[in-house]
């Protein structure tokens, strides 16, 4: 609905370069999207301000909602501003000598201006007597006003004060972010169609790694955002809006300028949209800039309140597990580990006892058909407690998961009880010399003789199969088969078979990753899982388990910026720097990243069919570069000592191994453009 009044109050592109905002304001008022009072009104704002940022329009309908608490007992103006009487534009700087406020937006249709002190005291409402465009960057001009002497002066509280700076800037994000995301729908269209050296721009690889980059930070954003109405009125919902802002004041422009940059010539010339809205989104961001919370930034409050990052919603069935999960894990007496990534027995044990780690299987494989959700929140609060049971975790990812689904009666019985007691030790042989994240191109071949299979071939870069007792082997069964992947059948095979042959190397995380050599290893057809040539959809089960592995590595990083933010505020060691300082900014970022993650990873429990295969694949480029990331700025942050042994530089070299497993980011991202229907 709000999108199309503005299609037809303010087309882009534009009939005139500046439009009338009279009009949409108008408009705006007859719709009651000026109402100001209540707090359940913030989604509806949220759309409206969305719809004007994919118009480029610079409506300030959350001016006048921020408006609504500092003017509650003066119900008459809530009114005037609601029905377009008032048309109120906020000022967090005040109004200065002689009346001035500098560089207002819409001030050429707004008739009042409203001052908000941002740490409390007196807000003031002024009418505008002049107003002068000042030429520049926004389109319509932000103006110089002349404000008249103070109509009303309502002394507000901090509390207060800080909301309406929160919602302000918050409307300036969305806003930039919406404009944004439309140049990147544009982008996209575009390089579907657009044709250069005979093909369509979007087969390029170039652009694919482009567009999937800005696709990723469009939806990650949205996501954040869209969370802030669902927290208004708890205590934290402020810092889940001022994260979503944190985060979006980084990513609009990125989105924006890679949009343009696919778009090419034919972005940048005022018949199309891209220039009004790139005007849009930096005026927004710089506006943005400008205006600043008396608390400080993300970064101030977490240093300096001890706040923490607010939970993430994930629907009552999941919250409802999470209570019981964190009050068993609570009892749990966790030893220090013998060595980084090892499993302890009694953690593992206890556990198991629970039924968490079959807790996904269906009832009648010893599971009880947990959701998705419930397994992500296993994982989460597993690995942020930094429990020693990865490698088991591992296990029923890999192997518990796709066998519960595609495996024989008697594989079941056989393994199933094991991996749910956490006692079996498996490798994955997916990866090889000429099949990393082209695993289509595999080249081990399985031979069927009779009711054996003959097994020839080499696996590379395999974790842990050193000390495994089952390798989960996937093997090429038919070389001519098209598509190549439909020519791939699964089978489990014990290490000790003669033929194997098993050669370690030592990773940059300190893994153990192997060589494993296979010279004619015969197996019974017992061993093989799923129907022969069956084995890519065995595969793809397995890697749909890799949600719940992104969602540990989000709790990671959650818990290394805990750990961070525990030294930084550490009188003895804290080095956080002062307010507006670098160090404080990298930290804000930090935080604003590692929300993001965690809020893409959660919205994995209730994806399905082809959204869950491109969100699982977005999920694991941003959640694994952002660990490179981490480990960097944390390297930075803390100096020499952060490069000694402990769980920064443990991150850190271990932060590559994300990048690449489970098929490397360059192959995610070009997946995701092909999702986002860019061609071959």
């Amino acid at each position: 609905m709000a999108s199309e009044v503005f299609e037809l109050e303010w087309p882009l592109p534009p009939r005139e370069a500046a439009g009338d905002m009279r009009h949409i304001w108008n408009a705006a008022a007859e719709r009651g999207w000026l109402n100001c009072a209540g707090d359940d009104a913030l989604e509806t704002v949220l759309a409206v301000v969305r719809a004007a940022g994919r118009a480029a329009c610079p409506l300030p309908v959350m001016d006048g909602f921020a408006a609504g608490r500092p003017l509650e007992h003066r119900p008459d103006l809530v009114d005037d501003i609601a029905d377009g009487t008032i048309r109120v534009v906020l000022t967090t700087a005040g109004v200065g000598p002689g009346g001035t406020v500098h560089g207002a937006e819409a001030a050429g249709a707004a008739t009042h201006v409203l001052a908000v002190p941002p740490a409390g005291g007196d807000l003031t409402l002024h009418r505008i007597t002049t107003a002068k465009p000042a030429e520049g960057l926004a389109v319509p001009a932000w103006s110089d006003l002349v404000a008249g002497p103070a109509l009303a002066s309502i002394e507000i509280g901090p509390e207060q004060a800080d909301e309406a700076v929160v919602l302000l800037r918050l409307g300036l994000a969305a806003r930039a972010l919406a404009a944004a995301e439309r140049t990147h729908e544009l982008a996209i269209r575009h390089a579907r169609k657009r044709r250069q050296f005979g093909k369509a721009i979007g087969s390029f690889g170039a652009v694919q790694q482009r567009t999937a980059r800005c696709h990723i930070d469009a939806v990650a954003a949205g996501q954040l955002l869209g969370e802030v109405p669902s927290r208004r009125g708890r205590r934290d919902w402020r810092l889940t809006a001022e994260l979503a802002t944190a985060y979006i004041a980084t990513v609009a422009t990125r989105i924006q300028l890679g949009a343009h940059h696919t778009l090419a010539a034919s972005g940048y010339f005022e018949e199309s949209p891209a220039p009004w809205l790139f005007r849009r989104v930096h005026a927004d961001v710089a506006s943005l800039h400008g205006i600043s919370r008396a608390c400080g930034s993300v970064a101030d409050v977490l240093v300096e309140s001890g706040a923490a990052l607010p939970d993430i919603a994930m629907g009552e069935t999941a919250d409802r597990f999470r209570a019981r999960l964190t009050a068993f894990l609570d009892g749990l007496a966790c030893p220090p580990r013998s060595r980084p990534g090892a499993d302890d027995p009694a953690i593992v044990a206890a556990v198991a006892a629970e039924g968490l780690f079959a807790m996904t299987w269906p009832a009648g494989d010893g599971g009880r058909d947990a959701t998705p959700a419930e397994q992500l929140v296993l994982h989460e609060e597993v690995i942020y407690r930094r429990l020693p049971i990865a490698r088991v975790m591992g296990a029923v990812i890999a192997v518990g998961t796709p066998l519960a689904a595609h495996g024989s009666a008697e594989q079941k019985a056989r393994f199933l009880p094991l991996v749910g007691q956490g006692r079996l030790k498996a490798c994955v042989g997916y990866s090889e010399p000429e099949a990393g994240s082209d695993l289509g191109s595999l080249r081990t071949t399985a031979v069927r003789l009779g009711d054996r299979w003959i097994i020839n071939g080499q696996k590379l870069w395999i974790t842990d199969a050193h000390d495994a007792e089952f390798a989960w082997l996937a093997a090429r069964t038919d070389p001519e088969a098209s598509p190549p992947h439909a020519g791939i059948t699964v089978f489990i095979v014990p290490m000790d078979s003669p033929g194997i042959t098993v050669r370690e190397y030592r990773a940059l995380s300190g893994a153990v990753g192997c060589g494993v050599f296979y010279d004619n290893v015969q197996v019974p057809d017992t061993a093989r899982v799923g129907a022969v040539d069956g084995g890519w959809e065995v595969i793809v089960e397995g890697l749909a388990g890799e949600r719940a592995a992104m969602a540990g590595l989000a709790a990671s990083l959650h818990r290394q910026l805990d750990d961070l933010l525990a030294v930084l505020r550490d009188p003895a060691t804290g080095t956080a720097g002062p307010r507006g300082s670098a160090t404080r900014a990298v930290l804000e970022r930090l935080a604003a990243d590692v929300q993001a993650a965690r809020q893409l990873v959660a919205a994995l429990g209730t994806a399905k069919g082809h959204e869950a295969r491109m969100r699982a694949a977005m999920a694991e480029v941003m959640v694994s570069e952002l660990c490179e990331d981490f480990g960097e700025a944390a390297l930075r942050i803390l100096g020499p000592d952060a490069a000694l042994s402990g769980p920064v530089e443990q991150a850190l070299r271990a932060a590559p191994g994300h990048v690449i497993g489970g098929g490397t980011n360059d192959i995610q991202r070009g997946t995701i453009a092909r999702g986002l229907g860019l061609p071959w």
